[in-house]
């Protein structure tokens, strides 16, 4: 299958499961070369325990119309990452889009528990895991982006500039990794723009991710079971509406002017005319500014 992104090389870092993987498997659809890496594998699991691979998503990709290439990858490794980037170096000469991805972090963090209360050694693997990870493969892996003009990043974390400067994020380790991730996106901007290169941070709604759906109970053809308990639940999206927005964004002749910003999904999607898998176009951010965090009753009308 042809595409807008026929011949262009993506590397997703962190395409496990949830975004990266919904990140992924859009970019195939588009028709580009999607390396997709991460540490649990069909003969290994990562320390997360989950059951979702690489090699399965690789999978999708092809599926979708692209050519998947799983790669295992601890993004921790600088050594690791390095090889990655020879790799895609030696096999395609080019690298066109970057998402930084990685987290893995779920099962370290407890809500609502100040630092001096917290696990140190959980929250200090979180910062690792989801801010140093994003560093340590932009360092390798920007060279190879910045060989051609035209070269997207994508730092991918949870909320808006604009949200996240004025709302605490479940606790003080959640909190700064996923600001420090939006501040990478404007300090590549700057470093990238001049030299012909787009960075952007890039954030989904409330994700209907494999571990959202198993801790509600539900499945992705029957979610809405879950909103007699959680109805706030009804703005959420799947992992392929924020891969549509990445998709667009790197088929977007003029993304430029998108360089250095904070951007969602949701915020995209009319931007782009681009609609989620039930062909709506949830924008959860703005709901849960105006309808969730003053306490409203779940009402998605005009939201999605």
């Amino acid at each position: 299958m042809s595409g807008p992104l026929e011949g262009k090389v993506a590397l997703v870092a962190g395409a496990t499961r949830g975004a990266g993987r919904g990140i992924a498997v859009e970019l195939g659809a588009a028709g580009a070369t999607v390396y997709v890496t991460g540490r649990t594998t069909r003969a290994r699991r990562s320390e997360s325990d989950r059951p979702e691979t690489i090699e399965d998503t690789a999978d999708l990709v092809t599926e979708a119309g692209g050519h998947g290439i799983a790669v295992p990858t601890d993004h921790l490794d600088p050594a690791r990452v390095r090889a990655l980037v020879d790799r895609v170096a030696d096999e395609q000469g080019r690298l066109d889009v970057l998402v930084n991805d990685i987290w893995g972090a779920e099962h370290l963090f407890a809500w609502d528990t100040p630092v001096w209360e917290h696990d140190l050694d959980n929250g200090l693997r979180l910062l690792r895991l989801a801010v140093e990870t994003h560093a340590i493969t932009s360092h390798h892996a920007l060279p190879l982006l910045l060989r051609r003009p035209g070269g997207l990043v994508v730092e991918m974390t949870d909320g808006t500039t604009e949200y996240n400067r004025d709302t605490y994020r479940v606790n003080f380790f959640y909190d700064l990794a996923k600001t420090s991730v939006l501040r990478m996106a404007f300090a590549l901007g700057h470093e990238l723009g001049p030299r012909g290169a787009t960075a952007v941070a890039l954030t989904p709604g409330w994700l209907r991710s494999e571990l959202m759906l198993e801790q509600f109970g539900v499945r992705e053809d029957n979610w809405r079971d879950a909103l007699d308990r959680v109805p706030h639940f009804a703005i959420s999206e799947t992992p392929r509406y924020v891969g549509r927005a990445v998709a667009a964004l790197a088929a977007d002749p003029d993304v430029a002017r998108f360089n250095g910003r904070s951007l969602s999904s949701g915020g995209l999607a009319p931007v782009y005319g681009f609609t989620d898998l039930d062909g709506s176009r949830p924008d959860a951010w703005r709901y849960m500014v105006e309808v969730q965090d003053p306490g409203k009753a779940a009402d998605t009308t005009g939201y999605r």
